[in-house]
């Protein structure tokens, strides 16, 4: 239900998420990076992933890809992909991380920019050999076909003069060219689905403005779905049509962008909002801040995994269930004992 209430448009979506684990099993312990995520991505539209450092959306991006390293794998869930119209969906989270099958989806359907780009290009090959590669991984074209093409996608991201770039190294180019040539590569093969995980964060406000106004103008043309990761709720109001937020694996609130700017619900989501600096404080007032920090990935809380940080937390029963993913209005889903009972045992 919640897949079709945040679609709300009557199209199945291209990607549905229900109920993903992905735990890391260390000698210290179990680490559930992703405990019972679920979501969807419309066809067209922009899904943004939000919350603090350690709340699983990096893992959640890796887990779609099926490129979790060891120790952590999928224990549970579904990572539906809708194909062409008369093709049969498929489950990514069934299929063989290192089989043909992922690996055609991989970079072909869906493409994931990374944070930081630098890690992500082989500091061996110039970034023209390297886009060339993807090209012919997923597609039947010659070298100079491939080689053309890379050429007009450096150009579409805006890469100054295309035909020299396509022949230099990644130290060679500054941080917001790399990060347009690592979105030139994604695109390579024409995705589905874009993931972009923190595609901003390593760069200038100047660059960072750039690279938003690139993916909105790329989205437009090609109708692709996009994926953006992020902890920054300015890029989320800016960027997204639907927003998740998460905490601790989990998934606490989703709708509409404006319903969670506007009507959020959940007491992590208003307290995120909260902390966003604004225009219109007084001089020199404290930023607010959420109490307490994220807890350590062993020694998780019972119940509510936002509990002890909560300032509307209800003892006695935050403390001991932990609350399911719930609609709050039309659109617009939390899991939050402000807007639904527990159930009557405690589930894990």
């Amino acid at each position: 239900m919640a897949n079709r209430e945040i679609n709300g448009e009557g199209q199945p979506p291209v990607l549905t998420v229900n109920n993903l684990k992905t735990h890391f099993f260390t000698d210290e312990g179990t680490v559930k990076a992703v405990d019972g995520a679920s979501f969807s991505a419309p066809a067209g539209k922009t899904v943004g992933i939000v919350g603090e450092s350690g709340c699983g959306k990096s893992v959640t991006a890796l887990s779609i890809l099926r490129i979790v390293q060891k120790p952590g794998r999928i224990v549970d869930g579904e990572i539906i992909l809708r194909r062409a119209d008369d093709a049969e969906p498929v489950d990514l989270a069934k299929l063989d991380a290192e089989g043909g099958a992922i690996r055609a989806i991989r970079g072909g359907e869906i493409a994931l920019v990374f944070q930081e780009p630098m890690t992500s290009f082989s500091p061996h090959y110039t970034i023209g050999n390297q886009i060339v590669e993807t090209i012919r991984l997923h597609q039947d074209v010659g070298k100079a076909e491939a080689r053309n093409r890379t050429i007009e996608l450096l150009r579409m991201v805006g890469i100054p003069r295309p035909e020299r770039r396509i022949d230099e190294y990644p130290f060679e180019l500054s941080g917001g060219l790399r990060q347009r040539v690592m979105i030139a590569m994604a695109l390579s093969c024409n995705p589905k689905i874009l993931i972009a995980d923190e595609p901003t964060t390593a760069l200038d406000v100047t660059t960072q403005a750039q690279i938003l106004d690139l993916l909105r103008e790329i989205q437009a043309r090609t109708q692709m779905s996009v994926i953006i990761i992020t902890h920054d709720m300015g890029v989320i109001a800016e960027m997204a049509d639907d927003v998740i937020v998460m905490y601790l694996g989990r998934v606490v609130e989703s709708g509409p962008v404006d319903e969670i700017f506007h009507r959020a619900k959940h007491p992590y989501t208003q307290a995120l909002l909260r902390s966003i600096p604004s225009i219109f404080a007084a001089p020199r007032s404290k930023l607010p801040t959420i109490a307490g920090s994220i807890p350590h990935p062993h020694n998780r809380p019972a119940g509510c995994p936002f509990h002890p940080r909560c300032a509307e937390r209800m003892m006695g029963k935050c403390d001991v269930h932990i609350p399911r993913l719930r609609p709050v209005s039309r659109r617009q889903m939390a899991s939050c004992f402000l807007y639904h009972e527990p159930d009557e045992a405690p589930i894990t």
